[in-house]
């Protein structure tokens, strides 16, 4: 029986890691519809590019500074247990790179290619596995000395603070270093609307991330015997209601209603092993809401071009979803317990603080060494002519 269990955990990770990687490809195409045409290339290959980057700074170091593993060992050991610990490895690093995926879709049509892949690098080497380390693994004390402190550790089952906020709030200092697009902003006060070049291409994306989040949500649970169809279940009723939500407050804009089930998934991701169901539809609900507000409000008030809208989503709606879990997810309120809000208020600033420190000091010292914005002029033609040297539909035949 105990063959069984763990061959079955180690397919069960596995088949999360899976979905969570199909997530990639919501992000890619999510991002191609949501930029201008001359920049779709660009958004698909950056996003595979990141992906391939990011697995190679988690493999040989960030995932040691999370969790202490080395993979620096003979291929027999690495297989014991069904090689549950490699599988376990690549549900993790899925994750992981959502975190320059995220970064993408706020800095895209006029960040440069090559230092975008460094930050990569740093980001998901260093930055982003010390908090989970301390957020997931123990370390350094600080879950520990929350617990004394709150009565109970700071909850994050699916990563609503560890990957989404910790995502959004590195973007927020990438967008402010980089700038705006050039004329999305005139010097009269006028704005230049810069409309997605395909809603089809992001429903794709918003779909496929929808689907492939609940294999980010249950299965990080991590073995079978822990899987609750609770968890789906929030899941389930947060999409619904952020897309109701977006619906309602964003007016029928369809870039509103396909963002709107992502925030809610966003946002409930931290309590979702705790929230009743109803709870987890009001998270959702506010999420939804929360985006589309702030998402104008980033864009025609403060006049930060955040082009998805990244900070909004994952940001903010990540920094809700941690909070949450320490309302929802109370006894009071139908949920299981065992969770504070103040305990999940430390735990969440800390998140934002570590996120917003590392995104200002990674692409700050970027700036000033490489530079991390295209020049004017491949900014016109677009990151697909200018990096790329192809665009998503050439509008010539061959010439021989």
């Amino acid at each position: 029986m105990e063959i069984l269990k763990t061959g079955t955990d180690a397919l069960f990770i596995l088949l999360g890691a899976i979905m969570v990687l199909a997530m990639h490809a919501g992000f890619a195409f999510l991002e191609l519809g949501t930029v201008r045409k001359k920049n779709q290339v660009n958004a698909l290959v950056k996003i595979l590019v990141d992906f391939a980057v990011s697995t190679i700074a988690y493999f040989f170091i960030g995932y040691s500074i999370a969790y202490g593993v080395s993979f620096f060992s003979g291929a027999e050991l690495l297989a014991e247990k069904n090689g549950y610990e490699l599988v376990k490895f690549f549900f993790l690093l899925t994750f992981a790179a959502a975190i320059p995926a995220i970064v993408s879709g706020g800095i895209a049509e006029r960040a440069k290619f090559n230092p975008q892949l460094i930050a990569t690098f740093v980001l998901v080497g260093f930055v982003y596995p010390f908090f989970e380390g301390i957020a997931w693994n123990q370390h350094y004390g600080i879950q520990a000395w929350i617990k004394g402190l709150t009565g109970e550790e700071f909850h994050d089952f699916a990563g609503s603070i560890v990957v989404h906020a910790v995502g959004g709030w590195i973007a927020l200092p990438a967008v402010i270093l980089l700038g705006a697009r050039r004329g999305r902003y005139t010097k009269d006060g006028q704005i230049s609307a810069h409309p997605p070049s395909s809603i089809p291409f992001l429903a794709l994306g918003a779909w496929i991330l929808a689907v492939g989040w609940f294999g980010f949500n249950v299965m990080s649970a991590q073995t079978i015997d822990k899987i609750s169809g609770l968890v789906a279940m929030n899941s389930l009723m947060a999409m619904v209601g952020g897309t109701l939500a977006a619906w309602v407050v964003g007016r029928n804009d369809p870039g509103f209603v396909y963002n709107g089930p992502l925030a809610g998934l966003v946002a409930v991701c931290a309590g979702s092993d705790l929230m009743h169901p109803i709870g987890a539809l009001f998270v959702g609900l506010v999420a939804g809401a929360l985006f589309v507000y702030m998402f104008t409000f980033v864009q025609n008030r403060w006049k930060i071009d955040d082009v998805l809208g990244v900070w909004p989503l994952h940001g903010l709606c990540g920094l809700w979803g941690g909070l949450a879990a320490g309302i929802f997810g109370t006894k009071a309120l139908g949920g299981i317990g065992g969770v504070t809000f103040t305990g999940q208020l430390i735990g969440s600033l800390l998140g934002v603080g570590i996120a917003l420190l590392g995104g200002f000091v990674v692409y700050g010292a970027l700036k000033v060494v490489f530079g991390i914005r295209m020049s004017q002029e491949e900014e016109y033609d677009g990151a697909d002519l200018s990096v790329h040297r192809i665009s998503s539909t050439p509008d010539r035949e061959p010439n021989w």
